[in-house]
């Protein structure tokens, strides 16, 4: 190669010592070529400057080795661990990690949906199972892969997630344990998000199989801000008994209700106890600390994208994996307050 003439494929081939195949394989599938010769060829990438020609390639292979995740929103952390490691991982795979957003919107999916096959993606991370049926219908008529996460999803599709319901059904056994009878839930929006779904009916279940009865747990729907989980918390603190202790849809709830406990002078956890899901960063630094669900997100992240790549390679593929989370107790869960002391 001389003068400024860009590298080509077959120099890269010559300066590895290796056939330009083995050179494409290393691109594309790098899975598939042992350690050393892998090395060799990334060595003699870097030396050279070589660039792939992405067009070229997914003309020859019908791929773009881009694959799309559609979140429901990017103001909120909780999906950022997952996404992180679900592109560390697709990257060890020469994919690139193109992200959208649906602001929990189905239309708004499926329009992400179809900008994402119109660029060509090789595969799709979702979230969730709750979209309209036509949604999915689209996908497998392009044929396109797609993985469900955050849930473990309903009798197709495959899905890489844990069981929202169960996990919100042990915390709920965990506060009543503690003694509590005066429940109350600050849920995230139920339409269309089968996880705030799920986590709602565990308490409930849980709640009723220790009888206490429906009418007597108030449930609060609020978008995922702290504003709404204060504005939540300030109506569930007016009912009359109040409440002893109030569970919450996701961590950022939680912190916008305990927010509003000390607006209103009210001890956490010794006036009313507030549980979280999720256990994002926020979770641990607040004061008191909260008591919430450890969600696995990196671990999600890094079965979603072997899930997808395989799926995508067409190899068998498990259609669910389920990661188990854990009740992280902290100190904002503790007994009620003694009837007749500062809870009427």
């Amino acid at each position: 190669m001389t003068g400024t003439a860009k590298p080509t494929l077959d120099d890269v081939a010559r300066a590895a010592g290796v056939s330009t195949a083995t050179v494409s394989r290393c691109l594309n599938s790098p899975d598939q070529v042992i350690a050393p010769t892998r090395v060799r060829v990334m060595q003699a990438v870097e030396a050279l400057g070589y660039t792939p020609d992405f067009g070229g390639r997914a003309l020859a292979s019908r791929r773009t080795n881009t694959v799309g995740a559609i979140i429901p929103t990017m103001d909120n952390a909780i999906f950022a661990r997952g996404l992180q490691s679900f592109q560390e991982a697709l990257s060890k795979f020469g994919k690139t990690l193109l992200v959208a957003s649906s602001n929990y919107d189905p239309a708004r999916e499926r329009e992400q949906m179809e900008v994402l096959a119109g660029r060509g993606a090789d595969g799709l991370l979702l979230i969730g199972s709750a979209r309209p049926e036509s949604s999915t219908e689209f996908l497998r008529r392009r044929g396109i892969p797609f993985v469900g996460a955050w849930n473990l999803g309903g009798e197709d599709g495959y899905f890489v997630g844990f069981d929202n319901r169960a996990a919100a059904a042990r915390l709920t056994e965990l506060v009543i344990g503690y003694g509590h009878r005066r429940l109350a839930m600050i849920a995230g929006i139920s339409h269309m998000n089968d996880r705030a779904a799920d986590r709602t009916a565990g308490v409930r279940e849980a709640a009723a199989a220790a009888g206490i009865a429906p009418a007597e747990l108030p449930v609060i729907e609020a978008a995922y801000t702290f504003e709404d989980g204060a504005r939540a918390m300030g109506e569930l603190m007016l009912i009359i008994p109040r409440p002893t202790v109030v569970m919450c849809g996701n961590d950022v709830l939680a912190v916008g209700a305990m927010q509003k406990a000390r607006e209103l002078g009210l001890k956490v956890p010794g006036d009313v106890s507030i549980t979280g899901f999720d256990d994002i960063d926020l979770a641990g630094v607040v004061d008191p600390k909260l008591t919430t669900v450890r969600v696995p997100h990196r671990r999600m992240g890094e079965a979603a994208a072997d899930m997808l790549i395989k799926l995508i390679n067409k190899q068998p593929v498990e259609r669910r994996i389920e990661i188990p989370t854990a009740i992280i107790e902290r100190g904002t869960l503790g007994p009620p307050p003694a009837e007749g002391g500062h809870n009427d």
